[in-house]
């Protein structure tokens, strides 16, 4: 069953270091049992799997997570390894809502359009939007909908 650390100590000249685990124990580890030990360094988060040796805990197979990546959604910096979980689901608006973008720069061809009547929406009239709420391990939920972002295409930075 793998778990999550952090590296607290690393002593390169000797090849081994130690991980806190998510239970708050130091766990041994040795440069050998890392897939990718160029990226070892004091704090860096990694995942491993945990065992036991003559000498108390330790911890194979250990990969450091790269230097965590962010994602942009529009306009918000989100760590990816803040994110506890994504959600995709529709939502009924309004059909006459439309998201007024702050600082938008609309071409001259969407501001003559949004000039005209808007045609087609009847007052109270609905429409189906496609939302992307993401959660995250402070307990945030950001809610982005397909007026600000490819839905999509978000989701799938996601699942890096």
């Amino acid at each position: 069953m793998a778990m999550n650390g952090k590296i607290t100590s690393w002593f390169k000249d000797k090849g081994f270091g130690f991980i806190k685990d998510e239970n708050g124990d130091n766990r041994y580890f040795h440069v050998i049992k890392v897939a990718n030990p160029d990226l070892i360094k004091k704090d860096a988060a990694v995942t491993f799997e945990p065992t036991t040796n003559n000498k108390g805990l330790s911890a194979y197979a250990v990969k450091v997570l790269p230097e965590s990546k962010y994602i942009y959604i529009a306009g918000e910096r989100i760590k990816l390894t803040a994110i506890k979980s994504y959600l995709v689901y529709r939502e009924e608006v309004p059909a006459d809502t439309r998201i007024d973008k702050e600082n938008a720069i609309l071409s001259v061809g969407a501001l003559m359009s949004s000039i005209r009547p808007k045609s087609g929406a009847q007052p109270g009239e609905m429409r189906s939007v496609k939302k992307l709420a993401i959660t995250t391990f402070q307990g945030t939920t950001l809610i982005f909908s397909e007026d600000e972002i490819d839905v999509d295409a978000t989701v799938k930075m996601l699942k890096v």
